[in-house]
């Protein structure tokens, strides 16, 4: 009989809920990309289209300006744009405060392979929404096609609220380790999942909800994925 360590213990992975806050990114060619935010402050002129540009195409070494780490856009390039970022390195909230700081006027964060379509709402410093992979790839296939025409690559990113009952629900996060475990395909992990993703939870006031120092929004609650704060309550739990 195989052995296998800790096949008994219990794992208990992150599901979504029925709530959603649609951020739709609307190309210059008329492509509506889904995606999300809780960025709630002054939007986009309504009706306006920007221009858009993919950050590691801006100079530098190409890496960290993908990745809008800091110090890593030129100004010239990003200023009055959206700017297309590769999510990994800093923080998914970071890199809107790199983007708005080099004078970019709005970001779209882009999940990479490993992150799959999971999407998590987050408040932005500036107006901006997070997309899929795949999404992505389109958004950067649409900018690179642009640039060899006449018609440089625009956008506009268009808040539509909070979504009650979507479906189906619940789903396994993206991030909560979806089994099988690809050395022992015989088991599935997590066990059971309970509501953990984009959960409104309460929140210090005098810590801005974006992570951000130069952030100096306060509010009473965000938005959190549960399995990240128990993280924070219990130093010994491991996150699956």
């Amino acid at each position: 009989m195989k052995i296998i360590p800790n096949q008994w213990v219990a794992r208990i992975g992150a599901g979504t809920i029925d709530r959603d806050f649609p951020v739709d990114v609307k190309l210059g060619n008329g492509k509506v990309v889904p995606g999300v935010s809780v960025y709630n402050e002054l939007g986009l002129s309504p009706g306006r289209i920007y221009p858009l540009v993919y950050a590691g195409t801006g100079g530098g070494d190409g890496y960290s300006s993908s990745l809008c780490l800091e110090g890593s856009l030129d100004p010239d390039f990003v200023r009055g744009k959206i700017v297309l970022c590769d999510r990994g390195i800093n923080s998914r909230a970071a890199k809107g405060e790199v983007v708005k700081r080099a004078g970019g006027i709005g970001m779209i964060l882009v999940n990479g392979v490993f992150d799959g379509e999971g999407l998590v709402a987050d408040c932005h410093v500036l107006p901006a929404t997070a997309v899929g992979a795949s999404n992505g790839d389109e958004i950067r296939r649409y900018i690179d096609s642009a640039s060899k025409s006449k018609s440089p690559a625009t956008a506009t990113i268009v808040f539509k609220g909070t979504r009650l009952g979507v479906g189906p629900t619940p789903v396994v996060a993206s991030f909560s380790a979806r089994g099988p475990n690809p050395e022992t395909q015989e088991i599935l992990k997590p066990d059971v999942i309970a509501p953990g993703l984009n959960i409104l939870a309460a929140w210090p006031d005098k810590v801005g909800p974006s992570g951000v120092a130069s952030y100096k929004r306060r509010t009473e609650f965000k938005f959190f994925q549960a399995l990240q704060w128990l993280a924070l309550m219990f130093l010994d739990w491991q996150l699956c």
